[in-house]
């Protein structure tokens, strides 16, 4: 794909990503018929988290879907999806403490220490902000090898994510499994394509490192 229609595709996913984000500033406002229904900040709270680990999995799924189709160009949008994944990882925590918590401190560090779905949700989000801190072109220099170590702990970040999310819905599980069972399979296509790479004699497309972020 030419770099003109890279940006421009860019642009069109930026505003995709976007889209969940608006619509769910529409719900909370009540513009017309949107609405968040009879609980708005548990729902705002939960649809934003559930967000956040739909774009850990889009970013996740961008290598598998490189090697699988020799489309090169898919790693440009890694940084962005990432990103965006932070982005709302972030709003799910600001409208917990924000909204459910009156940023009531005491309260919020008793929620992480009593309540293991909250501490491992927040532990998720203190390992991606170094992620997202490091996604620019600067950091990946000055960082070097470390940079991709220090990536792969988006590997981390989706177990967790996922993990929080199951105990999170409690009784009704069915789509946490279903996000664990994407996680799995995007997980076991990097094991299994590592050891094909590994046997003697082995040529396909060269893998790369997963990260929330990519220079380019």
């Amino acid at each position: 794909m030419s770099p003109a229609a890279i940006r421009v595709l860019k642009v069109v996913v930026f505003g995709l990503c976007l889209l969940p984000f608006t619509i769910l500033v529409l719900e909370t406002l009540g513009v017309g018929s949107l609405a968040l229904g009879a609980n708005p900040i548990e729902e705002l709270i939960h649809r934003l988290g559930k967000w956040g680990l739909k774009f850990l999995l889009i970013t996740l799924a961008l290598t598998p879907l490189r090697i699988l189709t020799g489309w090169n160009w898919l790693i440009r949008f890694r940084r962005m999806l990432g990103l965006f994944a932070f982005f709302y990882v972030s709003l799910h925590f600001l409208a917990y403490a924000w909204l459910d918590q009156r940023f009531d401190l005491a309260v919020i560090f008793e929620d992480i220490a009593k309540r293991p779905f909250i501490t491992i949700g927040v532990t998720a989000l203190l390992l991606l902000l170094p992620l997202a801190a490091t996604s620019t072109k600067g950091m990946m220099r000055r960082l070097g090898a470390r940079w991709k170590k220090l990536h792969r702990l988006i590997y981390v970040i989706g177990i967790l994510g996922v993990w929080h999310f199951y105990w999170q819905v409690k009784l009704d599980t069915l789509e946490a499994l279903i996000y664990a069972g994407i996680l799995a399979a995007l997980l076991g296509f990097r094991l299994v394509d590592r050891w094909r790479r590994k046997r003697p004699g082995a040529v396909g497309p060269r893998s790369t490192d997963d990260r929330i972020a990519h220079p380019r």
